[in-house]
């Protein structure tokens, strides 16, 4: 079995074209299988500045900061 992910912009033409396809052949559960991965509800761009903090700790680089602006100084 092959297993392929894909994100469809369900809002475009094409988009939906592509989904109705899939879910046609839905009907034979044996054959296609549907899964949705959970969105995340965090934003990506803040989950990137956390992970780049992070790598960086790891590397040794410390840095001071302000608490009373603690977000606006992860970059």
């Amino acid at each position: 079995m092959t297993s392929i992910t894909l994100n469809i912009n369900e809002k475009t033409k094409k988009g939906k074209a592509l989904l109705a396809f899939l879910k046609a052949f839905y009907d034979e559960k044996e054959t296609v299988q549907l899964l949705e991965e959970p969105k995340s509800p965090y934003n990506k761009a803040f989950v990137e500045k956390i992970q780049k903090a992070r790598a960086e700790i790891k590397e040794g680089k410390t840095i001071a900061i302000e608490t009373d602006s603690i977000w606006e100084s992860i970059e």
